[in-house]
């Protein structure tokens, strides 16, 4: 989530070959499990949601893996290490932001749709514009997303494979895009959830024992390492460093106004824009119970609380051992946090699996948004619009796969482009655009009955327009040494989140485009939306609980 830049420390700590040769073992074994999981789909329901045959507790597992990505592995730890107490507020946004997603929207949406999030939203209102407009925001979130990961690993290559020209780096990059590419086309959903599922269980068992390697540095005593972590921060030889309570609130966020408006703008975004998210929300209809849906958000709040209590031992770990002079030192900033500190700890051994674990983190991630994005074109744009519902199952299938690899092209195209670009913003811009566009229509059509067609057009659209305007005139993209365009100055708003104003604006938009709108849908189908929605009546391979 955070810039990426060359690491000038990468000759320094660890083996690159090492790196590579875990990597290779990882990429091999995944490759055989999505090969032999890819045996099974025989139709379009085995290609978008795995034929629905995963538990709860499997599906909790690799939404934990698509949920966890680099950035929450280099990013928060590193943000932690840097700035305390304000770094660890992202962990809570983004744990916090689960409840939302379990208590308002798992279960009904996994009783309502069927592959996609714009099947729920076009159940009970006009299907071509809704699946449309769905189907955009769709394809923003997931390409912004793809896009903060792509170029994250080439910077991130840079660090672990001591690759420091842009050339050695765009290789990468595309070596990635290649890789997630396959096995999308291969695997399919099936394929993509087992290769999350490795995924999240190495990058929480790999985050759990550096927290207890920590832990046994500082003899189990959590105070000890707090202690020792403000320490070091205050024997930097940074001044603004040095100053910092790294265990109070206020060393990032804290000053001006503005920065505090920032936060809270930020905040919102984090917690309401995860139930927008549409590779998450796809999730749920790879399980074939709402029961299952309920499970595993359970399974998914427990990983995913406890990688986050891990990012605080790591965290505050990394600034005792490593200190903060030298994690700013190497030239990727706060993301080599993480890695600096596994080398400390376990040295080459332990950096190569935790390098191998960062890359299948991005490996994992981009398959899961492009099989989203892929499916959403295929089902919702293509069958349903373009063909009017007359698609035939292997006709999507063929569509979607065709769609993975121009996604994959583009996302290694614009990877190639903004590496060494800051990209942080562009996963905020995600997380707003999936709390402004999509998730006040998919609330209202799910609890709302006289909701129609005009409010989800209006809030939808107007969401997902006032998001990326505001943040094109953001300090986040000009007016700073630390914005993408540092040479250009157009930032007439002056916050680098737009969250604070595009979400209210969407729910206001949707309420006043109703109103506008004027007649009410189809009372029988808001009355069997509702019904399902709550039961599960009807749903795909529905049981009544």
């Amino acid at each position: 989530m955070n810039t990426v830049h060359t690491y000038a420390a990468a000759a320094t700590v660890g083996n690159p070959v090492a790196n590579i040769a875990i990597f290779g073992v990882f990429v091999a074994i995944t490759m055989i499990v999505v090969i032999r999981a890819s045996r099974n789909n025989a139709t379009a329901a085995d290609y978008f949601t795995g034929g629905r045959g995963f538990s709860g507790p499997q599906n909790g597992v690799a939404i934990a893996g698509d949920y966890l990505s680099a950035a929450s592995f280099l990013g928060i730890a590193g943000a932690i290490a840097v700035y305390g107490y304000d770094g660890f507020l992202y962990s809570i946004g983004f744990l916090v932001a689960w409840l939302v997603a379990l208590l308002l929207v798992a279960e009904m949406l996994r009783n309502t749709g069927k592959f996609t999030m714009a099947d729920v939203l076009s159940f009970r209102l006009k299907e071509g514009p809704v699946r449309t407009a769905a189907a955009l925001s769709t394809l923003t979130v997931s390409l912004f997303y793809l896009l903060a990961q792509m170029a994250g690993a080439g910077g991130l290559v840079a660090l672990l494979l001591d690759v420091t020209d842009k050339t050695g780096q765009s290789i990468v990059i595309a070596v990635v895009g290649v890789l997630m590419i396959v096995y999308v086309l291969v695997g399919g959903m099936k394929g993509t959830t087992w290769v999350q599922i490795i995924k999240a269980v190495l990058l929480i068992v790999g985050a759990a024992l550096m927290t207890v390697m920590v832990f046994a540095k500082f003899g189990f005593d959590f105070s000890e390492i707090l202690g020792s972590a403000q320490k070091a921060v205050s024997g930097s030889a940074n001044k603004a460093v040095a100053a910092r309570d790294v265990l109070a609130p206020g060393a990032q966020y804290g000053g001006s106004e503005t920065s505090k408006l920032n936060f809270l703008s930020l905040g919102l975004a984090l917690v309401l824009g995860t139930a927008g998210l549409p590779h998450v929300l796809m999730r749920f209809y790879t399980v074939p119970t709402a029961k299952e849906a309920r499970r595993s958000v359970v399974w998914a709040i427990g990983l995913i609380g406890a990688f986050y209590l891990f990012t605080l031992v790591l965290g505050y770990g990394a600034a005792a051992i490593v200190g903060p002079d030298r994690i700013l030192a190497a030239a990727g900033g706060q993301n080599s946090a993480a890695p600096l500190l596994a080398f400390e700890l376990g040295g080459v051994v332990l950096l190569g699996v935790i390098s191998a674990v960062a890359f299948a983190t991005i490996l994992a991630v981009v398959a899961g948004l492009t099989i989203t994005a892929s499916a959403s074109f295929a089902h919702d744009i293509y069958a349903n619009v373009i063909k009017r519902g007359k698609a035939g199952e292997r006709e999507q299938v063929r569509v979607s796969r065709i769609t993975a690899v121009v996604i994959g092209i583009l996302a290694i195209a614009l990877g190639i482009l903004a590496n060494g670009q800051n990209v942080a913003f562009l996963v905020a811009l995600a997380f707003a655009v999936a709390a402004s566009a999509n998730l006040p229509t998919i609330l209202y059509s799910l609890f709302w009955r006289r909701f129609n067609t005009t409010g989800a057009l209006w809030s939808m659209y107007g969401g997902l327009i006032s998001t990326i305007v505001l943040i094109v005139f953001s300090p986040a993209v000009s007016g700073s040494k630390t914005a993408m365009l540092p040479g250009s100055d157009f930032d007439w708003f002056p916050l680098s989140n737009p969250g604070i104003v595009s979400i209210p604006l969407a729910f206001l938009l949707g309420i006043i485009g109703t109103f506008v709108g004027g007649k009410t849908e189809d009372p029988a189908k808001a009355a069997e939306m509702e019904v399902r929605s709550l039961t599960g009546v009807g749903a795909e391979k529905a049981v009544v609980h």
